[in-house]
This record gives C-alpha cells, sequence and structure tokens, in this order.
C-alpha cells in the first residue's frame, strides 16, 4: 500500500515540473508532501498519541553568602634589595605602612639585622589590605630573620636558616683571572677561592696562569626556599694549565677526615702549600743579593714577599706546631711553625696574629695564623715568607715538596664509588666545553 501511494505522488510531481507552473505555487504544493515522504522514511508506522505536558516551577533555598571583612584579606609581597637601599625603601616596595612599621622596627632590638641589607637578597613581607605589617622574612647570610604579628606585638626570631644542598656543574676559561673567568660562568668567588686552594700545591696561581687555561668545577650550593644561600664545598675540579691537566676529587673516610685525590687515589696535597697567600703578586723573590729598600745595602733575601692589602688573611702552608708567636726585630710580627722534624715556615710583617694562635698550639694546613701587615723593616704591607730545612734557607718556589700522605688502602672501594660518578660529571662539561667551542 505505501508503494502505490508513492508512485501516485511520483506521477503527480512529474506533471507539475513538465507544466509551467509558477516556482512560489510548485514550493508551495510540494513540500507538504515533502514532510510526509520524510515523516514516513523516519518512522512508518509510528503511533503519536497526545502526551500531557505539565509545567513545574519550585523555588530553591540558596544560602546567604556570609559578610567578608576586606581588611581580614592578607598578601605575601617580595622585593629584592638594591645598592643603596634603606629599610624605608624597602618597606614602600613591600607596599607597607612605612612610619608606623619603621618605627616598631627601629626599636625592636633583635630585628637590627634590617639595617645591614645585603644587595641580591630577599625580603618577603605580609600585608593586610590596609598595609599593617603582620610577617616578615629576611635571610641573611645563612641567618633567617623572622618577624610576625602576635596580638598588638612584634614577635622577632633569628636564628639557622633551613637550607637544601644542591649540585652545581660549571665550566669557565681564563681570559685575564680566575676571578673573573668564574664571573662569567656563574660561579662565587668562594669556588674560585676553592679551586685555587686546592690546586696550589701543582699550580702558582700568581705566576703560572695563562690566557686560555680552562677549568670545570662541580661544587655544592645551598638553598633556603628556591633563594641561594652560599656556595658549599667543591666536590671534584678539573683544570688544564698550559696543556697539562690536573684532577681533584673531593673523599671524606668514614672517620671523618677529608681531602682532594687524584681520579686514580693519589693525594692532591703536598705537605706544603706554595703559597701562604690565596691571590697576591710577588714583589721580591729569593735571592743571594738584593738591594734592601730599607736599609739601603745589598744583601741577600732569603724568602718571597707578597705584596697584599693589610689584613689579607695568612694561611699557615703545612700542618704542624707553632714554635714562635711574637715580635722579632727586622720581621715585626712573625709566627715560625715547625713541620716533622726539619722544616720550618716563617712568617713576617704580620699586622696581627689570627685568635688562639700562640707558642705550643698545633695548626693543620691552610689554617689561618695572621694578617698582612707592615711592621718591622717593611716600607709596605706584605708578608715576608721563609722556607728553611734544618734552618737552611730554601726558595719555596722551586724546592721540591714533600707528598702528603697517601689514600690508605682500606678506603680505596669507598673512594672509587665516590669518584666514578664525580668522573662522569667532568667528562659530561668536558663535552659540553668542547662542542661549545667548535
Amino acid at each position: 500500500m505505501p508503494s502505490a501511494q508513492f508512485a501516485i505522488l511520483a506521477q503527480k510531481f512529474s506533471n507539475l515540473l513538465h507544466a509551467r507552473t509558477p516556482r512560489r505555487v510548485l514550493l508551495a504544493l510540494v513540500l507538504p508532501f515533502v514532510g510526509v515522504m520524510a515523516a514516513f522514511g523516519i518512522a512508518p508506522d509510528t503511533v503519536t498519541d497526545s502526551v500531557e505536558r505539565r509545567s513545574v516551577v519550585e523555588e530553591l533555598a540558596l544560602p546567604t553568602p556570609a559578610a567578608t571583612d576586606a581588611s581580614a584579606d592578607t598578601y605575601w609581597h617580595e622585593t629584592r634589595i638594591e645598592r643603596g637601599d634603606t629599610i624605608a625603601s624597602i618597606l614602600q616596595r613591600l607596599q607597607i605602612d612605612e612610619t608606623s612599621a619603621a618605627q616598631v622596627l627601629q626599636r625592636t632590638r633583635d630585628a637590627r639585622a634590617l639595617y645591614r641589607l645585603i644587595p641580591g637578597r630577599t625580603v618577603r613581607a605580609q600585608t593586610n589590605a590596609t598595609g599593617q605589617l603582620l610577617a616578615l622574612r629576611y635571610l641573611n647570610g645563612t641567618q633567617l630573620l623572622k618577624i610576625d604579628q602576635s596580638g598588638d606585638a612584634l614577635q622577632v626570631w633569628q636564628g639557622p636558616a633551613t637550607v637544601e644542598t644542591q649540585v652545581h656543574m660549571r665550566s669557565g676559561e681564563i681570559v685575564s683571572s680566575l676571578f673573573a673567568a668564574t664571573d662569567a660562568a656563574g660561579m662565587s668567588d668562594a669556588i674560585a677561592v676553592q679551586i685555587a686552594d686546592v690546586f696550589s700545591t701543582d699550580i702558582d696561581f700568581h705566576r703560572d696562569l695563562r690566557r686560555g687555561d680552562r677549568f670545570s668545577a662541580v661544587y655544592e650550593v645551598q638553598y633556603h626556599q628556591g633563594e641561594p644561600v652560599r656556595s658549599n664545598r667543591l666536590l671534584a675540579a678539573e683544570f688544564t694549565n698550559q696543556g697539562k691537566t690536573f684532577h681533584a676529587v673531593w673523599f671524606e673516610n668514614p672517620e671523618g677526615e677529608g681531602g682532594y685525590y687524584t681520579l686514580d687515589g693519589k693525594n692532591i696535597r703536598k705537605a706544603f702549600l706554595r703559597s701562604p697567600l690565596e691571590f697576591s703578586r710577588i714583589s721580591s723573590g729569593f735571592t743571594r743579593a738584593r738591594f734592601h729598600p730599607v736599609l739601603k745595602t745589598w744583601r741577600a733575601h732569603t724568602g718571597v714577599d707578597y705584596a697584599a692589602p693589610t689584613g689579607t688573611r695568612v694561611k699557615v702552608t703545612g700542618g704542624g706546631i707553632v714554635e714562635f708567636a711574637g715580635r722579632q726585630g727586622g720581621y715585626g710580627n712573625l709566627v715560625v711553625v715547625r713541620h716533622q722534624s726539619k722544616y720550618t715556615t716563617w712568617y713576617g710583617h704580620l699586622s696581627g696574629f689570627a685568635p688562639g694562635i700562640h707558642s705550643g698550639r698545633r695548626v693543620a694546613q691552610g689554617d689561618i695564623i695572621g694578617y698582612v701587615g707592615s711592621t718591622g723593616l717593611a716600607t709596605g704591607p706584605h708578608l715576608h715568607y721563609e722556607f728553611r730545612i734544618n734552618n737552611a734557607h730554601q726558595d719555596p718556589l722551586r724546592i721540591a715538596m714533600p707528598p702528603a700522605p697517601p689514600l690508605a688502602p682500606q678506603y680505596r672501594a669507598a673512594f672509587d664509588a665516590t669518584s666514578q660518578p664525580i668522573a662522569e660529571r667532568l667528562a659530561l662539561l668536558r663535552q659540553v666545553r668542547t662542542s661549545t667551542t667548535q
């Protein structure tokens, strides 16, 4: 039956197409049938019963929003200390009511660390909408200053900051000086000093550095809440000086004794450092005939003079016992240290002695024993350094230094476990350094 109806409709539609019927009329006639055909095509036997429709409207009880006090909102602000900043300018940038806050902080004795602002450090403060100081955090070196509101007063606490240690890896090239190269590599001066100290028995950093010398370092940096606090220990280093490469790896045995060793376990230290100063220049070398600038006569100069500013720290070049600490003639303030039985080192013209330095005091290699000065027969601040064997003067820049004790055999396995990953880090730095120069 449906097919017969469809045939009749198709015939009528064909007749309309052949007739010259206006288009509007044609559409008016055809569209209803199209709708019928579509309906039958989708659901030919559907029964369309009438469905009752009813609108339902219900009222929902919504919670009443609580009234908010804008003054109860708090905000954390952070600013970095710039050169020339004062506590007033810091408070202003932190959006603190600086008049009242400054008065409170000035009356708070324990908060005086805020008046020793270090450029580059960060100050964080919590305030409310009116700018009232609620809390403040300032990291001053390794000390953390915490100020918190307690009622109508501010409570101040200062103590060691909680830190986490991360390992950094850097490389550099000598262009003018070691400090300039480490600055360019993003390393702190503290790491530069450690590099110079570690390799000081093989490299004279006063005379041996050349443009193009290269170095790599693996070292620790301590952080407090993402802010660097200080550079810590140098874990390993590689230094290429005039084509010769030196390595150093830090190793600490189970007894807590640590030192630097080559990758194959040899002690990098000699029994004596080449120089008692970290950085300076040699103003007068070891010679058998020198015109004395004070006595105005020709005489032997049986030591090495290092020109340096007054107050520069002087390190003992080897472990031993202080034999003399006091004033002696042309030496001025003098420290004499005996090492083993036949070696002695002399440190003259000091401006003063380090705390605790006296006759009979045991010192370890690298300990600070005094400070550069110009006491005695000296025309300006410098250190006069002598190295004697059986009381005979020797040139400390040329003599072959005795070796330090080697790594004990029972620690070799632990050393290998420590040095292998460090050696891989140095090799990675070397590859990166090579690829950047090609």
